[in-house]
Order: structure tokens, then sequence, then C-alpha cells
């Protein structure tokens, strides 16, 4: 085990427990989701939390004010303790294995989609349906992405599995069928 997943699993493990507990972990999800998503496209707020000049106390602060109502009980004590414990810097890799923990759960395949235009929503549903079915799980969750160096079609990776209905890998087994055949 990577040595980020020894120190995230712990907090994860403890906050899947509270939300279970306290019946609001859908809820929970929802906001680790949102709050990884602030974290990510935040490289001042990462900055800042996990800066050794500012204090603790300062940071929790910080984290109280800018999230006050808009995360349960439950999240915002996780933030005070990795304040508290100078782990804040980890935040996202809790949450990441927050979700993972979430997921198996509740049956919930990830699906990772890198598409070469963004999916309309009925090619997410008509793909959801197909996913389910390859998968197995009656709840598919997506993380969708664009790349236009697919030139088109769209990559599904689902764990080890990968679906590659995409104009590159098509180009590219053509050409590895062909250098076979010379």
């Amino acid at each position: 085990m990577p040595v980020l997943n020894t120190i995230a699993t712990p907090y994860a493990e403890a906050l899947l427990q509270v939300a279970e507990s306290r019946k609001e972990t859908d809820t929970v999800a929802e906001q680790a989701r949102e709050l990884l998503a602030l974290w990510n496209e935040s490289p001042e707020l990462r900055a800042a939390m996990g800066s050794p000049v500012l204090e603790p106390e300062a940071k929790k602060a910080a984290l109280a004010k800018l999230f006050a109502d808009q995360l349960t009980p439950s999240v915002q004590n996780l933030l005070k303790l990795l304040a508290d414990r100078q782990r804040i810097a980890v935040l996202d890799a809790v949450l990441i294995r927050f979700l993972e923990l979430y997921r198996q759960l509740r049956g919930i395949t990830l699906a990772q989609v890198t598409s070469a235009t963004a999916l309309s929503d009925e090619q997410q549903e008509q793909l959801n349906t197909k996913v389910r079915a390859i998968a197995g799980t009656k709840d598919v969750e997506f993380d969708l992405k664009v790349d236009p160096a697919l030139i088109g079609g769209f990559v599904v990776s689902m764990g080890s599995r990968v679906i590659d209905a995409s104009l590159s890998g098509q180009v590219r087994r053509l050409g590895l069928a062909l250098a076979k055949v010379s």
C-alpha cells in the first residue's frame, strides 16, 4: 500500500463510519466530491492549507469560515482533525480514499470515460446502461474527461478493464495488424 494511502485510509474509514452511524453517507459522499473538485481547482487553497507558516488554529478558522453551513458536521470535523494534526495537505487523498470505500459499500462502479468531445445527456445514459451491464453492478459513477487527441469515440476504464472505442485506438490496432501481416 502506498505511503499516502497508509495515511489517508484511517481518516477515510473513520469518516465513513461516522457518516454511516449518522445516516448521512450519501450526503457526505456528495460533499466529498464537491470539496475534492474545489481542492483540485484551487492551488491557492491547497498552498495556504499546506503552508507550515499558518498555525492549525488559523487553518481551522479559515476552513470554518469558507465552509460554515455548506458541510455536514462529519466533514467539518474531518477538516478540523486534519488541520490539528498537520495533515490537511493530504485532504485530497483522504477524500479519494473515502469515495473508493463509499463506492465499495454501495456497489458502485467507477468508470473513467475519456471522449473526443463532450458527451450529451443521451449518450451518457446509453453509456451508463452498457457500462452497468459490463460491470455487473446496479450503479455506475462517471468521471468524464475530454481529449480531442482521440479524434472520435471514447475510452472507458473500469479498474483494470479498458474499452477503447476511439478512432485513434482503431488506427493503432489497424497499424499493429498491418505490421503482423508484413
